[in-house]
């Protein structure tokens, strides 16, 4: 329970002390991160394995956000960053999964050491620390640049959002300009997601023939007419900005159209951190970088247990109880997909 609380609800160990003492039951603080500490450690195989799992799909989503780490007489800003593997969108059997690191800082050497041993297709955004990843003579093996179409959406979605316009002169404030330009360009954006949506969940190779059929005129079509606007526009105009981020990385935007395992956005990565950038304001910030350590490991499990429908916090008391007796070599029995579906056939059995 007080994992889950901590990890899976956001609740700082004091909040938690402070309840449990007045439900009669007191227990100090140090007591309470002595068992977080235990329990991280008891735990910390069983994040291997979900890591070695997670890190042998064929395509990745990742995705990093800030964590307030506490440090002398200041605060830093760490990073906790994610690696997710989700084949629910193209029909694959194998289960989702979510492997978390934390480090002090953003320097690209991070996700380059995280990613050392991978090969295949990665979904992010155009952080410059990924770009030795990409690099066509990197050992041991190459690794495909998927870039996110709702990134590249973002920018002129703010340039034409009427509906905060409306919004802005409601409450008596001046609306911003709408960008012809931006409107066009999200609605033909928009376009290729309502194809998307159509074939969520279908084989890679009927979403690679949809996408040949519908898609690609489409996407042909946008880069001819923006690359026709943009010869118009000067270079510090922002929606020339916003065209210039897709169209220097125009072969990593339209690799989805000959791959039916690629997802047009990298939202699966974006869901993996949201809980902890809406968890920041409860507990402010990390003890100790020994302290973001143990919380990229929970998150790893926690975040699981919930991408595999599992209530995360039966699963840990189960698992607490069972894994200092449990073989070694039968470790993969109690990540949460396998814990799930013995329990399914214990509860059919009786």
């Amino acid at each position: 329970m007080v994992l889950f609380e901590k990890f899976g609800q956001h609740q700082p160990l004091n909040r938690q002390a402070e309840r449990y003492a007045k439900e009669g039951v007191p227990i100090s603080l140090s007591t309470l991160a002595d068992q977080v500490g235990g329990c991280t450690a008891v735990l910390t195989p069983l994040f291997k394995r979900l890591e070695a799992y997670v890190l042998s799909a064929g395509r990745l989503h990742g995705d990093d956000t800030t964590v307030p780490v506490l440090a002398k007489g200041k605060t830093d800003t760490g990073r906790i960053w994610v690696y997710v593997r989700d084949d629910k969108p193209f029909g694959g059997p194998a289960p989702p999964g979510a492997v978390f690191y934390y480090s002090r800082d953003r320097a690209g050497k991070h996700p380059q050491a995280h990613l050392a041993n991978y090969t295949g297709i990665f979904q992010a955004d155009a952080y410059d620390g990924y770009r030795k990843l990409y690099e066509p003579g990197r050992a041991p093996g190459k690794i495909l640049e998927a870039a996110c179409w709702v990134h590249a959406r973002r920018p002129f979605f703010v340039m034409a959002d009427l509906a905060e316009n409306a919004r802005r002169k409601a409450q008596g404030n001046k609306p911003a300009v709408i960008s012809p330009l931006a409107l066009e360009a999200v609605r033909r954006i928009d376009e290729l997601f309502e194809i998307e949506r159509a074939i969520n969940g279908e084989t890679p190779e009927r979403r690679r023939a949809v996408r040949q059929e519908l898609s690609a005129p489409l996407v042909a079509n946008l880069e001819a007419w923006m690359r026709e606007q943009r010869a118009k526009l000067s270079r510090g105009n922002d929606v020339a900005k916003a065209m210039d981020y897709m169209l220097k990385r125009w072969a990593a935007f339209t690799r989805f159209l000959g791959d039916g395992r690629i997802c047009l956005s990298n939202n699966a990565a974006g869901r993996g951190v949201r809980g902890i950038a809406l968890g920041r304001k409860s507990w402010l910030f990390c003890g100790s970088d020994r302290g973001g350590e143990r919380a990229a490991v929970m998150y790893s499990l926690i975040v699981t247990a919930k991408m595999n429908n599992i209530d995360p916090q039966a699963w840990l008391a189960d698992v607490l109880a069972r894994i200092a007796e449990h073989p070694v070599h039968r470790l993969d029995e109690l990540l949460p997909w396998n814990w799930r579906d013995r329990n399914k056939q214990v509860d059919q059995a009786a």
